[in-house]
């Protein structure tokens, strides 16, 4: 099976998340294991082992680390990708979530709708490249790469 079955965030050095923060990750790790589609590429002629993963994410040394077991905790792959192609989409991603979260207070419905069509347009961006940065290490569904950009945003958010 190609997804992934277990998550976890290795947040355990970061600062408290704000009620929005945690709400966003909440969402995003309850349809990621509603829903996802996860496989590991043969690399190296090696075999792949099968799924499903448990993933582990973390910053480690400014470095997103994706680390890959089965679910009976064997080690499947371990990658590591620069921040650096991130950090304007997730900049730009916290700057319209918060637009949002104040719009939502205060603005009528048609001015919350123009946010969340910005806010979802940069997360779209967010999740195409975390795509193209997994290239060739995992392949995610447009929908997955959604969730686990928002992941990788929770992550950047104490970072």
């Amino acid at each position: 099976m190609s997804r992934i079955a277990h998550i976890e965030l290795d947040d355990a050095n970061l600062p408290p998340p704000t009620p929005e923060i945690e709400q966003e990750r909440r969402v995003a790790m309850f349809d990621l294991m509603e829903s996802n589609s996860f496989s590991l590429p043969a690399r190296d002629g090696r075999e792949v082992p099968d799924g499903p993963y448990n993933v582990g994410l973390s910053i480690r040394e400014k470095r997103l680390v994706f680390d890959v077991t089965t679910e009976d905790y064997e080690k499947a792959a371990e990658f590591h990708l620069s921040l650096s192609p991130f950090r304007q989409v997730v900049k730009d991603y916290f700057m319209i979530c918060k637009s949002y979260f104040d719009a939502v207070k205060n603005l009528p419905p048609s001015q919350i709708e123009t946010i969340d069509m910005a806010r979802r347009g940069i997360h779209n961006e967010g999740a195409r490249i975390l795509q193209e940065r997994l290239e060739g290490k995992a392949e995610v569904d447009d929908d997955t790469a959604r969730r686990l950009f928002t992941l990788v945003c929770v992550l950047h958010f104490g970072g």
